[in-house]
């Protein structure tokens, strides 16, 4: 039997403010059961958009299977808040949630901010790097079993099972813990978008921070690759960066305008894998495209044993085949951080971030 395809989508529609639009687009891909979708942000004032995060909250209770991947940046924000928020999509979403990883790279966008100016892409990439392992270090910071709610002695928390983080890098410091339990997931789903020119030996040096952040945090890629023999050579360098584990997805422009494409599109998706688990599929006409998708492209697929006929397994890593990551902080783990003092409610748990 040949091997399924993952397959996900992209919801971007600039311009559109209406919550409807979004959830029409979300009910298609789910009715096409796409592992997630995603949707694009950046803090460019043009196209105009709403935030990704938001919006995919606001989706979580219309939907039930399908994967939400919102595009977070990680410049001019704080780790600690992309973690919380990130971590909160997961529980509403009942374990669905993941984080497309961005960074904001032009002047305009350090000006709507004020904060700082623009950096080279290398230094915004190490900084994305670290935003991933402090978001990681704080989803761990609860052990799975922390919360006891205990009535009778008026414990809401088993002190021992949350933890500092304590960490340090050149671009902040955060001592935690997350002031949210581990999320449904362990830890959501983290994506990260790479060129295959970004793996050449001449690459410059904001593309080889890109995929370093991808091999050492990404669960999935979104690759940008000219063709099956592209993508097999990008797909092959980058599991020896980061292991089999990895989910690889190539980018596709899906413009379905009628049968004729349609079937080009699923011949490419039939034929032209190169070595990756999947496509992401980027609409040209969202509402049109992922119609097509779901009552053309999907079955054609289905009938050739290439894709899911449903859901299976209650999460978005469940979906990828990716197992629920162990707790660093847990007895089986790493010697485990100093434990917080007292903490009774969860207001009292303690949490630091400095710049």
């Amino acid at each position: 039997m040949p091997r399924q395809l993952h397959l996900s989508a992209a919801l971007d529609s600039p311009d559109r403010f209406d919550a409807g639009h979004f959830t029409a687009l979300a009910r298609l891909a789910e009715r096409a059961t796409l592992d997630f979708a995603t949707l694009d942000d950046s803090y460019a004032p043009e196209p105009r958009r709403l935030d990704a995060l938001a919006t995919f909250a606001r989706l979580a209770p219309q939907t039930r299977g399908l994967g939400l991947v919102p595009t977070v940046t990680t410049t001019h924000t704080e780790p600690f808040h992309t973690s919380i928020s990130v971590n909160t999509l997961d529980w509403v979403s009942e374990g669905r949630a993941g984080w497309l990883v961005g960074v904001s790279d032009t002047e305009a966008q350090a000006r709507a901010f004020g904060r700082k100016g623009v950096a080279p892409a290398d230094e915004l990439w190490a900084e994305a790097a670290d935003a991933a392992e402090v978001a990681a270090r704080l989803w761990d910071s609860w052990e799975d079993d922390a919360e006891i709610r205990d009535v009778a002695t008026g414990r809401f928390i088993d002190r021992d099972k949350l933890h500092y983080i304590d960490f340090e890098g050149p671009h902040f410091s955060v001592r935690g813990p997350s002031i949210t339990p581990r999320p449904p997931q362990g830890r959501p789903v983290i994506a990260v978008p790479v060129a295959a020119a970004d793996l050449a030996s001449d690459a410059p040096a904001g593309s080889r921070a890109r995929v370093e952040t991808a091999a050492r945090y990404a669960d999935v890629v979104l690759l940008d690759a000219p063709g099956p023999a592209a993508r097999l050579t990008a797909a092959t360098e980058l599991r020896l960066r980061a292991g089999e584990g990895l989910r690889i997805l190539a980018r596709l422009t899906a413009d379905l305008p009628d049968s004729a494409a349609t079937e080009a599109l699923t011949r490419e998706l039939t034929e032209g894998g190169g070595g990756v688990d999947g496509f992401h599929l980027v609409p040209t006409d969202p509402a049109r495209d992922l119609a097509a998708i779901a009552d053309h492209v999907v079955p054609a697929l289905r009938e050739r044993g290439l894709f899911r006929t449903g859901y299976t397994g209650a999460t978005l890593r469940d979906r990828l085949g990716l197992a629920r990551p162990a707790n660093r902080y847990a007895p089986a783990g790493p010697a485990p951080t100093a434990a917080l003092p007292a903490p009774t409610t969860p207001a009292a748990a303690h949490a630091e971030v400095t710049r």
